[in-house]
């Protein structure tokens, strides 16, 4: 597995205009993979965009090791990073506690009628989204105190799809501390991401030890 990250050029009009909406990120996402492309394979990529210092990072946990080129095609020359993720995916530990940072698209179904499929709604209130949060560590491998984390971003970003309205997709980013309880589930979490909407940059959570 892999870890990259690139710095996104905000100064460069051109560049970041192109980046008007999740879908055209999911689609620098995929190019950053070309021989996929090549060979009508693809494999799943998780992304995040992360705002840091007034700078804006992509970061993408991927199978495959992305084209460095491909990678700074709407990134700051110089800034792509690729790392193997391997060694610290196997140094995780059971009962440590690790700072982390993901990005959901908190929802709920809710059914009109016995048998009828629900209609997905977001969560829109800070409680509601703390609770999706916390009802779904157990089963990820983790355990969260209510107290040691926060929701740190909450917006609706756009998604086009040619001839279609547009829609919005709730973005809700959290930060905190954590304990791994199952370390193999946790791992599996860490690469195959977290919830829904994984391939418009939500579902993504990076790990720290902490200190």
């Amino acid at each position: 597995m892999y870890l990259s990250r690139v710095e996104i050029d905000l100064y460069n009009r051109k560049k970041y205009s192109d980046l008007s909406h999740v879908g055209k990120y999911h689609h620098w996402v995929e190019e950053c993979f070309p021989n996929e492309i090549e060979n009508k394979e693809r494999s799943r990529k998780l992304w995040r965009v992360d705002c840091l210092n007034g700078r804006l990072y992509l970061l993408i946990v991927s199978k495959v090791q992305p084209n460095p080129d491909k990678l700074e095609l709407y990134g700051v020359k110089g800034s792509g990073q690729i790392k193997s993720y391997d060694r610290f995916l196997n140094s995780l530990e059971n009962e440590k506690k690790y700072r982390f940072r993901v990005t959901l698209n908190p929802v709920v179904a809710i059914a009109s009628g016995k048998g009828k499929r629900g209609r997905v709604y977001p969560h829109v209130t800070v409680e509601q989204q703390r609770k999706f949060l916390l009802d779904r560590a157990k089963k990820n491998g983790f355990f969260l105190e209510e107290n040691e984390f926060n929701v740190v971003e909450r917006e609706f970003v756009k998604f086009e799809k040619a001839n279609q309205r547009s829609i919005r997709l709730s973005k809700v980013t959290y930060e905190g501390i954590l304990t791994v309880k199952d370390k193999d589930t946790f791992r599996k979490l860490l690469v195959s991401g977290f919830g829904k909407k994984k391939a418009y940059g939500f579902g993504l959570m990076t790990v720290i030890p902490e200190v």
